[in-house]
């Protein structure tokens, strides 16, 4: 007899018990009442006793389950398709035992990657791991938002700090607390690279002008010869521009940077874009565009003009030769940035791999840290041509020499080697607000329409808000 007809007949058994000793004078219990009694006893009767697990074997049991089940979402921001294919490649490729990988491209060129990261950690959706530039690191650091993985790494055998260029490293184990560097590990970097010219060389031969690359080789390749290259290739008609760059503020960075200026004091806690050297940079970037009018007019992207062969020179970093090697219909290469007044520069870019400071896995996202920084796998990332390798390895950097084209990566090393200026967060105070402030009164000195005058007055009393007091 099955359960539920045992239930009833009990409880009409139950039923006529009380109808025959009170003469129906109560009302019987309720069947659910009934029912479940009588459950009770079926099943006490009839459920096996179940055997309890060694408390050992439970916790070894949990452990496995949890490891079955963890994935980690990790993103990054590249810029075109065939970057989304090595990175996804290469995230199919890492084995971490018990961890499954998602890996998720990130936006476009701009802050709106960044902004839309603050919005899903603070919503509790962001991935465990993710790449932001280095400018960054200090925003995220101090709200909060991403995990200090020095514990971590003191407990791995085999980590050293030293693997990876210095400029990157100082801000990534810069403790705020303290102001000292060495103390915390905030990520590591996944990248650095260098600006170059890249150069459309069917527009240079039909100029006339001198190899910008011979001129680099001669020691000879400074703005003057820079102007020069620039005004003859401009001649050949209007729909051509002898140079361009985009509107942020690495290329404009580099004309203050070679003039001897920059964008802070030495210590990074007060601003410096009205000191004479800055202001000297920023006046010659100018003449480029208001005087001798030969770039692309500034606020526009140069990517698509260059890629269509109508401008001679564009200042961009290694992340650009990926498309200039699937889209340039003309023969290019690039060259070193001219030498300024105050001799060579660059910038040295990077961005870091980061861990979300909720994420439930810290352990499974540092060792995706590590995988994802790993000697092999900036290899494979570097040999798309997007940026160098981190780590700092001669063997990376012969490698990287064969990754053509360019033939002439070694102009990317240059950059490295010749008194770069690394990019890095604003540990004193906020460098999404200096960036507000610093981005469109420099737009507007580039567009003609504010002087040099006038932007030294003001600039570094706006500025100097972005600043902790």
């Amino acid at each position: 007899m099955n359960l539920k007809k045992l239930n009833i007949f009990a409880w009409l058994i139950i039923l006529a018990m009380i109808v025959v000793a009170c003469g129906g004078g109560d009302a019987p219990p309720p069947a659910e009442e009934a029912a479940e009694e009588t459950t009770e006893e079926v099943v006490e009767e009839e459920a096996p006793e179940e055997e309890e697990m060694p408390e050992e074997e439970a916790e070894e049991a949990m452990e496995e389950e949890m490891a079955d089940g963890i994935t980690l979402r990790w993103r990054t921001r590249p810029d075109n398709q065939a970057e989304i294919d090595v990175y996804q490649a290469v995230s199919d490729g890492i084995a971490i035992e018990g961890v499954t990988l998602d890996y998720e491209p990130g936006g476009s060129e701009g802050t709106s990657y960044q902004d839309v990261l603050r919005t899903e950690l603070a919503a509790g959706t962001a991935p465990d791991v993710f790449w932001i530039p280095g400018t960054d690191v200090a925003d995220f650091a101090n709200r909060g938002l991403i995990l200090d993985m020095r514990s971590l790494a003191d407990a791995t055998d085999g980590y050293s700090d030293s693997d990876f260029y210095p400029g990157p490293m100082f801000h990534l184990t810069f403790n705020p607390e303290t102001g000292n560097t060495g103390e915390t590990l905030w990520g590591l970097p996944r990248d650095v690279s260098t600006f170059a010219l890249y150069l459309n060389l069917d527009l240079l031969a039909e100029s006339g002008a001198a190899d910008p690359r011979e001129l680099a080789a001669n020691g000879e390749w400074n703005w003057d010869t820079f102007l020069e290259v620039a005004i003859a290739i401009n001649a050949l008609g209007d729909d051509i521009d002898g140079y361009g760059q985009n509107a942020w503020w690495g290329p404009y960075g580099y004309w203050l940077n070679a003039a001897g200026g920059g964008f802070f004091n030495e210590d990074r806690t007060s601003c410096a874009l009205n000191t004479p050297e800055s202001l000297a940079g920023l006046e010659f970037e100018s003449r480029i565009y208001n005087e001798f009018d030969v770039a692309v007019p500034y606020g526009e992207d140069s990517e698509p003009p260059f890629l269509a062969g109508k401008v001679g020179m564009f200042q961009n970093g290694r992340w650009a030769t990926p498309g200039a090697r699937a889209s340039a219909d003309f023969n290019w290469d690039v060259v070193k940035l001219p030498d300024g007044p105050a001799g060579p520069s660059n910038w040295l870019f990077w961005g870091a791999y980061v861990v979300n400071a909720n994420t439930e896995n810290p352990e499974a996202a540092w060792a995706l840290v590590q995988e994802l920084t790993s000697a092999d796998v900036q290899a494979t990332i570097s040999e798309l041509g997007a940026n160098v390798p981190s780590r700092v390895s001669q063997d990376a950097l012969d490698a990287f020499l064969t990754f053509t084209p360019p033939d002439n990566n070694q102009a990317f090393l240059d950059g490295l080697a010749e008194n770069p200026a690394t990019e890095g967060p604003l540990w004193a105070g906020s460098w999404p607000e200096y960036d507000a402030i610093m981005g469109p009164a420099v737009t507007a000195v580039l567009n003609g329409e504010q002087s040099i005058d006038d932007f030294a007055a003001s600039i570094c009393d706006e500025a100097n808000k972005a600043f902790n007091n």
